[in-house]
């Protein structure tokens, strides 16, 4: 059971992504904009793993652009970094701006923005679409954009509170990145030691 969740996670996500817009107008309407921007960083990240890891898009993608066939990304990596990593920083980042103040959002907002921003750095390195870069083009930019304004204007967007946000962002891509270049640099290394066994036939 656990397997099967851990390989089929991303089609309950984007369901629950859809409900979670479908009864925003509901849950929301008497929350402040900068509260409501930091939700819907959710379902719309949802969305875009959708686009991104549907039929194990991403991870193949990585190993066959970076891992150079070997696999440098397994599905529990992507599984823990995806639903308890990035739902669980969101869900952490909205809690703390609906109990603590809204600056807790940017979070959430930089989460996105920096998504995006990798996303457009990979497509411009190898010339060519990524999964996940369509929805973190058409959602993450202007939503990123609007809660971080939300929040300025709510007057919680101290030097602090960005520092936070970003630090906060860096830290679950830096949990992307880092097993993906240790996984690399080992499978070089194998290839160096065993030239032989890594031949194509």
């Amino acid at each position: 059971m656990l397997k099967r969740l851990v390989a089929n996670w991303v089609y309950g996500g984007f369901l629950a992504g859809l409900l979670l817009l479908v009864i925003t107008p509901i849950l929301a309407r008497d929350w402040p904009p900068a509260l409501l921007a930091t939700f819907l960083c959710l379902p719309a990240y949802m969305v875009h793993q959708y686009e991104e890891h549907d039929n194990d898009r991403f991870r193949k993608y990585l190993n066959k652009n970076f891992g150079k066939g070997r696999e440098i990304l397994s599905l529990p990596v992507v599984f823990l970094i995806n639903v308890p990593g990035v739902w669980g920083v969101i869900a952490v980042s909205f809690w703390l701006a609906a109990t603590l103040s809204p600056g807790f959002g940017l979070m959430a907002a930089y989460l996105l923005l920096l998504n995006f921003l990798i996303h457009v750095v990979s497509a411009v390195m190898l010339r060519g679409y990524n999964p996940g870069l369509v929805t973190a083009v058409l959602f993450f930019v202007p939503l990123g954009g609007y809660c971080i304004a939300a929040i300025q204007q709510s007057g919680s967007g101290s030097v602090w509170m960005h520092v936070t946000g970003v630090a906060a962002a860096v830290g679950i891509h830096a949990a992307i990145a880092l097993p993906v270049a240790q996984a690399a640099r080992a499978g070089a290394k194998q290839v160096q030691a065993h030239p032989s066994s890594n031949r194509t036939t």
